[in-house]
């Protein structure tokens, strides 16, 4: 198989955690028969240096031209204070946008070689395998009113959370397609007892259940699901929610996983006539500007990114398979970064996912 990858490594540490994916995915391209073609654009804050706008046209083009794009992570804090409409982040907005991936997936998974490394008690996490869905394309991020008016005491900040029908359907329905390769129970997260939204999202859901009649659909409000990750986070298989509660508990995932370096993330949009998934691949954590450049960031997020590329954009489950095969080998001996308690380098890690594979 031909691979056609965009690769968008971003701003701080994402060019460090991108190169050691890359050094991965051309790996297995190598060990398995396929080739391999990347273009590399430029985006967030890096972006801006360059071209004065955060999500350039040049980047527009060569991922949507790919079969998949991979990104490092963006934002720097020398834009901290500039308007929403020009800061790095804008551009992360734009390149979902352009691709239409409107299903961002997060696998959460426990580990036994990082079960200390966590805060929680062990016997709580041990087990824990979840993929958090979150819709991307909808809700407070992109709804219109939006801005900040006025002056004095009317100065007023105004953002709007909206979704059609259709818009909760189609994520919900790759939700549902999704627990039935796994576990086959689907959490729906809202805010239904103050919401006019939330209302509307879990009447959409459960208007789509009643066409998957193997799965068991469960509903939960967001602050108990905030807790129930907490306190119970076996009870959960899939876990579906909106784009504003999915920013937020999902990174509550990495005191599961024990270090927000852990989790990759899967973009996802509508398939290709190849019959791939669109899609765009990045670690959830962010650009970590006060070790950029040291070597010394977790990379494998980014190289869990890879694996889920594999799967989803490419079919290739074997490859992607030993991907996570490796990475698991390589915490269980102990040779990770410092965020994990360890002394291994980014590349360090990153050789030993090589070795493994």
């Amino acid at each position: 198989m031909k691979l056609k990858i965009c690769l968008c490594p971003g701003d701080g540490i994402g060019v460090e955690v991108t190169r050691e994916a890359v050094r991965v995915l051309e790996h297995v391209v190598r060990k398995f028969g396929h080739d391999l073609e990347t273009s590399e654009a430029l985006l967030g804050g890096i972006a801006i240096h360059e071209t004065g706008t955060p999500f350039p046209e040049d980047t527009r083009v060569k991922a949507t031209a790919a079969d998949a794009t991979l990104m490092g992570a963006v934002g720097l804090p020398e834009f901290d204070n500039w308007p929403p409409e020009k800061r790095p982040e804008r551009g992360l907005l734009g390149i979902r946008n352009a691709l239409g991936v409107y299903a961002n997936l997060r696998p959460v998974r426990s580990y036994k070689a990082l079960l200390d490394k966590s805060p929680l008690k062990n016997d709580r996490i041990d087990g824990t395998d979840m993929v958090i869905v979150r819709e991307l394309l909808g809700g407070l991020y992109y709804g219109t009113p939006r801005g900040i008016t006025g002056s004095g005491p009317e100065q007023r900040g105004t953002n709007t959370m909206t979704y059609t029908r259709a818009e909760i359907e189609r994520v919900t329905r790759m939700s549902f397609e999704l627990a039935r390769g796994r576990r086959k129970k689907v959490t729906s997260v809202d805010k239904s007892n103050v919401l006019e939204v939330s209302q509307l999202w879990r009447m959409v859901v459960t208007d789509v259940a009643t066409g998957y009649p193997d799965i068991e659909l469960d509903h939960l409000l967001v602050d108990n699901c905030a807790m129930q990750l907490v306190l119970n986070p076996k009870r959960f298989d899939v876990v579906l929610m909106e784009n504003t509660f999915g920013d937020i508990l999902s990174d509550e995932g990495a005191v599961l996983a024990g270090s927000i370096g852990m989790l990759p993330s899967a973009s996802i949009g509508d398939k290709l006539p190849s019959g791939a998934w669109v899609g765009l691949y990045e670690p959830v954590h962010g650009s970590a500007p006060d070790i950029a450049g040291q070597n010394k960031a977790n990379p494998l997020g980014a190289i869990g990114s890879v694996a889920a590329m594999l799967e989803y954009s490419f079919g290739l489950k074997d490859e992607a398979a030993a991907v996570n095969r490796a990475m698991e080998d390589v915490l269980n001996s102990g040779r990770v970064s410092a965020d994990l308690g360890g002394t291994a380098s980014t590349s360090d890690v990153g050789t030993s996912v090589l070795e493994a594979i």
